[in-house]
């Protein structure tokens, strides 16, 4: 796999090794005490004479693994001169399928259990996983569940005695401008440490173009690259903070995103009980709308529809035969409220709907013309292929 052009997004993909000339692809432990953010002196020498960042590396180190990956792709068709009996039998049958390795990151959450939280696409649809220790210790590896919407999987390893779990941290107590620090094997270089901060917070990953996926993710400028899927992200006390992802491609891009730990463990949890991630869903497209883009649009004589001159999220299609339609929302409706809590945007109310419980109803105000109406609507579980 490789990197999209300059300016695309991707997810951040495991690294890919070519075989033969193919092109390649729990409950969690207790968090710990957050530590005090590092203060301005963390940066000068430890008393060992080295810098916080080494200390921090050193202590997650050991958790931090290698995961190599084998799948069976179909085989890309040969060009059609190919069928000649004679070049079959000097190149082989060009049907069938191929063997495909892949490589990311990952980090033990539970020694007792032997679990490791990666990525979901860096063991998506593969035949056997081999995990490498910091030591060099190589494990097999098995996939106990992986949720695509989250991005999270766990994978469990056969010998459990000899881990080591990182520290886990919280997310939510972090700040834009607190060091990030990024632990993986881009390239398939063990053991790489990369330094940055944490750029932004609530990034929502619809904004990046993924509209599959629910997630407000960490961004960061530590250098991360192809292979650092599912390592850890750590703040300067050496607690995972964010799981790698997503990486703004291209040269200086400098632009990396993680998932939140404090999102990971919920999902991690899930998991490793064999259990589906169920995420509550409404059957809503949804797009953002200010007052001031409202009043620009109702200006326009040609526009199709005069809209609300108020903040919300405004509905651009209901699915069919999905919880909102039942409670009758309709295209053009703008969302200002759910139970309790304003929607500014349609993030806000994704994230009501995503600590919403399944089946039970939620309060919706909605701008509809000149009117305010009071709905009542049932999250529904997401399909598996559906729409938030």
């Amino acid at each position: 796999m490789v990197l999209l052009a300059v300016g695309a997004l991707s997810p951040l993909p495991a690294q890919a090794i070519p075989i033969q000339g193919v092109p390649p692809h729990v409950e969690p432990t207790t968090p710990q005490p957050v530590a005090p953010r590092a203060s301005a002196a963390a940066a000068a020498l430890t008393a060992e004479g080295h810098s916080f960042v080494a200390d921090a590396a050193r202590r997650v180190g050991p958790a931090v693994v290698r995961i190599d990956t084998e799948r069976n792709v179909a085989r890309q068709p040969f060009d059609p001169a190919m069928l000649d009996p004679l070049l079959r039998d000097l190149f082989g049958d060009p049907s069938g399928s191929m063997r495909e390795r892949g490589q990311g990151s990952g980090v033990v959450i539970d020694a007792g259990r032997g679990l490791v939280l990666t990525n979901a696409h860096v063991v998506d649809s593969v035949d056997s996983v081999e995990v490498t220790l910091a030591d060099g210790s190589q494990l097999d590896g098995s996939v106990v569940g992986a949720d695509p919407v989250t991005d999270l999987a766990v994978v469990r390893v056969s010998r459990k005695g000899e881990l080591k779990a990182a520290a886990l941290g919280d997310s939510e107590a972090l700040e834009v401008g607190d060091w990030a620090i990024a632990l993986g094997s881009p390239y398939g270089l063990e053991r790489t440490v990369t330094l940055g901060i944490v750029s932004s917070l609530h990034r929502d990953i619809n904004s990046l173009g993924f509209a599959d996926k629910r997630l407000d993710l960490i961004q960061t400028d530590a250098a991360i690259n192809p292979g650092n899927s599912g390592g850890p992200l750590i703040n300067a006390s050496g607690e995972v903070i964010g799981i790698n992802t997503l990486v703004r491609s291209g040269p200086g891009a400098g632009l990396g995103f993680a998932i939140p730990i404090n999102l990971a463990k919920r999902v991690a949890g899930q998991l490793a009980e064999g259990g589906k991630v169920i995420h509550p869903y409404l059957g809503l497209q949804l797009v953002p709308l200010t007052a001031r883009v409202a009043r620009e649009n109702n200006r326009d004589p040609d526009a199709l529809l005069q809209l609300p001159e108020r903040d919300g999220a405004l509905v651009q299609r209901v699915l069919p035969e999905s919880p909102a339609e039942t409670a009758g929302l309709k295209r053009g409706d703008l969302v200002v409220r759910i139970a309790d809590q304003p929607v500014l945007n349609p993030s806000a109310l994704l994230q009501a709907v995503e600590h919403a419980e399944v089946g039970q109803p939620l309060a919706l105000k909605v701008v509809r013309g000149q009117k305010e109406l009071q709905l009542s609507i049932r999250p529904a579980a997401l399909p598996a292929k559906g729409s938030a």
